[in-house]
């Protein structure tokens, strides 16, 4: 049976934290829409480029184009057996079409990590990120050893355009008006299970596998 996690939540709940967490537990792919949306963009492929302008204002990228690069990614053979999807649904349309392509085959479970604007803003804006490898870094929780620098890789660490303040208010704002009928959907169908997105990396992975019990 295919096993399908949907990790919900506004930008900056850590999402891609605990579902890089549960994708070493359980040995399935972590999808990140946005993660391939940047690879997109960073290559300057065709779908980059129209991503790009979008991802720049705070805005959620259009939902055919967000799709298609999903749809292609889950139908790879790591995920066979399942995956974990972050940042994906993040509209009713998407989540809908999503079914589609899934088939209701295997168990599909949604975790919603919620958490207060005024903790995602001050999460996000200090954090950073290395334009060589990619590694994420936190100002406060995770600061590199040497400032500016990549423990990894020796890459100089940048704030993202959408990591910024007043962008980051938008993209919530935009979170908010457009992926709340996504939980309600979710909601509804009786597979949804909210966490406080604020607390400590293991006790949020403790209270997930509870749920999941894989």
């Amino acid at each position: 049976m295919k096993k399908v996690l949907i990790l919900l939540g506004p930008p900056g709940a850590g999402k891609g934290t605990v579902g890089g967490k549960l994708s070493e537990i359980y040995n399935l792919p972590l999808i990140s829409s946005g993660d391939l949306l940047r690879e997109n963009v960073n290559n300057h492929t065709e779908l980059g480029e129209k991503a790009n302008s979008y991802i720049k204002r705070g805005e959620l990228v259009p939902d055919e184009l967000v799709e298609k690069i999903i749809e292609d990614r889950i139908k790879k053979e790591d995920c066979n057996y399942g995956f974990i999807l972050d940042g994906f649904p993040r509209t009713l349309k998407q989540a809908e079409d999503l079914e589609k392509i899934f088939h209701d085959e295997g168990s599909l479970i949604v975790i919603y990590l919620s958490a207060s604007d005024e903790f995602l803003i001050k999460r996000l804006s200090n954090r950073r990120i290395c334009e060589n490898c990619g590694a994420i870094y936190h100002l406060i929780n995770l600061p590199p050893k040497k400032e500016g620098i990549c423990d990894k890789c020796g890459g100089k660490l940048i704030q993202r355009e959408d990591d910024k303040p007043e962008v980051i208010k938008k993209r919530i704002d935009v979170y908010h008006k457009l992926t709340q009928p996504i939980i309600d959907y979710y909601r509804k169908k009786g597979n949804f299970f909210e966490i406080s997105g604020e607390g400590k990396l293991e006790e949020t992975v403790t209270k997930i596998k509870e749920i999941l019990k894989w």
